[in-house]
């Protein structure tokens, strides 16, 4: 972990952001529209999975040094394979290898983010906040 004012604070929010989308993606699916013919619409469920796994990339690049994104990587291909399996387990939800798919690419889309200037934004806010309080 970067060396961060409120690691602490930092660690308890991913950890809360985990449980969040675990929490999401183990409730009953709301979209009344995944049954019509749109393809846009049908493939939502992709595009959310992609989003959000691209988000928690750019989450955890800010607390972690770019040396340890592999490991970022990894984990939430891990994590990805955990809800995947989870929803296996309940007779409203379905496992999709699409839907891993979806959450390999996020995470792709969500390293190159983070590799071009987006990593390490939790040291540039504590910054940020130390000089407006300061």
């Amino acid at each position: 972990m970067l060396p961060l004012q409120y690691q602490r604070r930092w660690k308890i929010a991913g950890v809360l952001l985990l449980i969040a989308v675990l929490a999401v993606a183990m409730a009953p699916a709301l979209f009344p529209w995944s049954g019509t013919g749109s393809p846009w619409l049908m493939l939502s469920d992709k595009w959310l999975h992609g989003i959000m796994f691209a988000s928690m990339v750019v989450w955890y690049s800010g607390q972690y040094a770019r040396r340890s994104y592999w490991f970022l990587a990894l984990g939430l291909l891990a994590f990805g394979l955990l809800i995947e399996f989870c929803q296996s387990l309940v007779s409203y939800r379905t496992a999709d290898s699409g839907d891993l798919i979806a959450d390999i690419l996020g995470i792709l889309v969500g390293l190159a983010i983070a590799l071009v200037g987006l990593g390490g934004w939790s040291a540039r806010v504590e910054s940020w906040l130390q000089s407006k309080h300061g």
